[in-house]
């Protein structure tokens, strides 16, 4: 019999995003898959009904940990009024918006106001603060955004944790990797203004991969296992394809494909062989 040597949380990402997506990630929570999601609430296709559904797994007994997703980058929009960095009405781009906060050049007043109306809409959604915060695409860490993610959700969720994306991975590994690289970077920073703040982090992140068709998620999700101390986040997007997702994001079949690992059956031995368990 393996020991458990760490509890995690095995978080599917974009939970809003579509509803076949939504339905995917309740499926896995049902069936005691995963334990944490991060909603996207400013995804066109939000609906509060489905926020209900989603938190009636905590009636009674806690199930899933249930995360504000905070979202700043295209094709969605902003939630709140006069965010100027858009391109017809939309975020900008991931890399224009990772320039722009490198150089400072959003206004921190706007960043505040959209990242606090997305909060705003999770409590009407749910009728509470969230258990954790993270940011689509790892907006979060960015220069400048970090701050005024951080002293939101010290203001708005003072209980909760955020995300960073440190990993505890070997060297050789680290520059192997040249996004989990970027990510490890970014988040200590991050992780030195959080601790500024008295604001909790994850202990360890890992889930990162190059999202290639050709990826072979059910040999890479065993090596994300490995070292993780208690208190990691593996990030993960599970999802069933349709439409609205394929109109909002290119990470579609791939999502289906760790849908169907973590649906299988001898996915809980992967965990066990592994000595880890869901927080």
């Amino acid at each position: 019999m393996s020991v458990t040597r760490a509890r995690i949380w095995l978080c599917a990402d974009d939970y809003g995003i579509s509803p076949s997506v939504n339905a995917a990630i309740r499926d896995l929570i049902a069936h005691g898959r995963i334990n944490a999601t991060s909603v996207m609430v400013a995804a066109p296709s939000f609906q509060q009904s489905e926020a209900m559904t989603l938190d009636a797994f905590n009636t009674g007994t806690r199930r899933v940990a249930i995360g504000l997703h905070v979202t700043l980058t295209a094709p969605f929009r902003p939630l709140s009024a006069g965010f100027e960095r858009t391109y017809s009405d939309q975020f900008l781009p991931l890399l224009p918006a990772l320039v722009l906060a490198i150089m400072r050049r959003f206004r921190r007043a706007q960043l505040v106001a959209e990242i606090t109306a997305q909060f705003d809409a999770f409590v009407t959604a749910f009728g509470r603060a969230p258990d954790f915060v993270d940011g689509h695409q790892h907006v979060q860490l960015f220069p400048q955004i970090r701050d005024a993610f951080l002293t939101v959700a010290k203001a708005k969720a003072p209980l909760a944790w955020v995300r960073q994306c440190g990993r505890i991975v070997p060297l050789t590994k680290r520059l192997a990797d040249i996004k989990g690289l970027l990510l490890d970077v970014l988040s200590r920073g991050f992780r030195i203004h959080a601790a500024r703040l008295a604001v909790r982090t994850n202990a360890a992140f890992a889930g990162t991969y190059d999202f290639e068709p050709g990826s072979d998620y059910a040999k890479l999700f065993p090596t994300f296992l490995a070292d993780l101390p208690d208190n990691s986040v593996v990030m993960c997007h599970p999802g069933i394809v349709d439409d609205e997702l394929k109109r909002l994001d290119p990470l579609t079949t791939l999502r289906e494909r760790e849908y169907a690992y973590f649906a299988d059956e001898r996915f809980p031995a992967v965990l066990e062989m592994q000595g880890v368990a869901l927080a």
